[in-house]
């Protein structure tokens, strides 16, 4: 299979099982992104996946709740490198994301690299070897099981790509354990039971709940929704994508080009509405949430009163929704905004305003938790023991933080995607990843020839630096909407600090990855001296906004489409010349 290929651009197989260049941990949009990267920008397959799920895809593949989609219009939810012309519709499902990533793993040879239903348990550095050590377990049940439980992954270079959104987020309410009909969370929906004609609690009313209301309302005999704090919700205005617009992306790429770069560039103007709450775009979009609700919700306002929220816009995400407030005015639907005591048996208990705890129901035959992920816990469950034994809980004792958003204090030779204050409430994460993928593989080139040289390298973040830069993007947090005292939100641990979202624009982000400086770095083994000679390397960052006008890119379609017809009549002159010779 390998052939004569030199490492690390041989694969790891059978007598290497545990020993690998990179491991990468998760196989969402980050792992495969970073995997594709490694191939690309350092030439190297010797790197292992490990996913804890049966399929890849990551949030894509736990998520499969009714009604779920991407609030990210499907042209932006895309690698740069694998435009997709085959969305159906201009907000993608969850089963066509899932599609994308699939194709797009089986077209880069993803699936060699990827060991399904492995778990990372640990993770340990070595300060002499300068390697980590990743203790794996595989599922119970599993063939897997049967040939190795357990083992030890030996690798240079260590990358979580498990991301924010991946382990659930369980209410914390009395008698929750004890619910007597049946029960779920959102990120762990059970397809084999019908809802039709059922009686439904539904803790939450954030992007999930939004989502899951209107499906299931069709089918429910009665839902209740219980409501913590009222959303921003503004109009969603999906529609299907016709065949020949698929076509025409497909055939003339700049126009497909000029479709993103366009939503790239809305989506990016769109960041004052979320950060500056006296902004014109801020009032906008608190304009057309009111309309929008009063509009589908006519002479209502008891109801009005208790979906208004009382906090600044871009506090907690903004919703986007066309089939929300509709479903809310349904017949079969209750909104309960009375704060839950506890569940008894099939009942959920409220706090009355009156001092009295009472049913809101009696007898629920589904509790449905819509409520989040562990957001503010990165790398949950996994324990990681850096430099000189120091663990990550240790580093992060005062709550999570990275340089960059990548590198960890104390933790050589290891990144992460979408680690603290990466997260955006404005504009596509993959524009993130991407930017992240690079930069990660700029730290991880000169580790790669540090090794083919028979010599050790390990670089990790200087703490001055590390608390100059999270220091730095705090002082612009604090002074935002997301730091608005009116509301609790998951960008926020419980000390509320803002660990979660980054201050600025996806642009300010690329340029800012465009460039690793090895000087931030405290840069140790044999090969220490030839890399701060070097001292940066340049990785560059995707340009999708709008930089060019609509003229040029006429004159590129029209090379790109002559090109695209010469290929296929170059690709089928024989068939043509059998054409014409009849």
């Amino acid at each position: 299979m390998t052939g004569d290929k030199p490492w690390p651009q041989v694969p790891v197989g059978n007598k290497d099982h545990t020993k690998a260049a990179v491991v990468i941990v998760g196989a969402g949009v980050s792992g495969l992104c970073m995997a594709i990267d490694l191939v690309k920008r350092n030439n190297c397959r010797n790197f292992i996946i490990l996913e804890k799920s049966a399929g890849l895809g990551g949030t894509w593949h736990d998520n499969k709740y009714p009604g779920c989609a991407c609030d990210v219009w499907s042209s932006l939810y895309s690698y740069s490198f694998a435009q997709n012309s085959d969305w159906t519709r201009e907000y993608p499902g969850q089963e066509e994301i899932l599609a994308y990533l699939i194709k797009t793993a089986q077209e880069y040879n993803l699936y060699q690299h990827i060991r399904f239903n492995s778990t990372v348990e640990d993770a340990v550095w070595d300060d002499k070897a300068k390697k980590w050590e990743t203790r794996v377990t595989t599922a119970k049940g599993s063939k897997d099981a049967e040939f190795n439980p357990e083992y030890v992954i030996t690798s240079d270079f260590l990358v979580s790509a498990v991301g924010q959104l991946n382990q659930p987020k369980w209410p914390d309410v009395k008698g929750l354990d004890n619910f007597e009909g049946k029960k779920m969370h959102s990120a762990r929906w059970d397809w084999s039971y019908d809802l039709t004609d059922k009686k439904i609690a539904l803790l939450g009313n954030g992007c999930t709940a939004v989502q899951i209301l209107p499906e299931i309302q069709k089918v429910a005999k009665h839902i209740t929704m219980f409501q913590r704090t009222p959303n921003w919700v503004i109009p969603r205005m999906d529609a299907p994508i016709s065949p020949l617009m698929q076509n025409l992306y497909r055939y003339l790429p700049p126009l497909r080009w000029r479709k993103r770069a366009v939503q790239m560039d809305f989506r990016e103007s769109s960041h004052s509405a979320i950060v500056n709450p006296g902004s014109d775009l801020a009032v906008f979009f608190k304009n057309m949430s009111t309309d929008l609700m009063k509009a589908q919700l006519p002479n209502q306002p008891e109801l009005w009163e208790k979906l208004t929220p009382k906090y600044n816009i871009g506090c907690k995400r903004i919703i986007i929704s066309d089939d929300f407030f509709p479903a809310i005015d349904q017949s079969n639907v209750t909104l309960e905004t009375r704060p839950i005591h506890s569940i008894e048996g099939h009942a959920v208990k409220v706090n009355d305003p009156n001092g009295t705890v009472v049913d809101a129901e009696s007898d629920y035959d589904l509790l449905v938790c819509a409520t989040g992920f562990q957001t503010t816990e990165f790398l949950h469950p996994i324990q990681l023991t850096g430099k000189n034994g120091r663990t990550l809980s240790d580093v992060w004792k005062n709550g999570a933080k990275a340089y960059l958003g990548t590198g960890v204090e104390a933790m050589p030779n290891f990144a992460m995607f979408y680690g603290p204050n990466t997260n955006l409430g404005h504009n596509s994460i993959i524009l993130m990843i991407e930017a992240q993928s690079r930069y990660i593989n700029g730290l991880i080139g000169p580790i790669l020839a540090a090794k083919r040289a028979g010599k050790t390298l390990s670089l990790s973040p200087h703490p001055a630096k590390v608390e100059a830069y999270n220091a730095k993007i705090q002082s612009i947090l604090q002074a935002s909407s997301f730091n608005d005292p009116s509301c609790q939100s998951w960008y926020k641990n419980e000390a509320g600090l803002i660990t979660n979202n980054w201050s600025g624009t996806v642009v300010e982000y690329q340029d800012m990855m465009a460039t690793v400086h090895f000087d931030d770095y405290v840069v140790e083994g044999s090969a220490a001296e030839s890399v701060k000679t070097k001292n940066m390397v340049r990785v560059g960052r995707v340009v999708e906004e709008t930089r060019v006008s609509d003229r040029m890119l006429a004159v590129v379609g029209v090379v790109s489409t002559a090109a695209l017809v010469g290929g296929w009549v170059l690709r089928n002159s024989r068939y043509m010349n059998s054409i014409l010779a009849r």
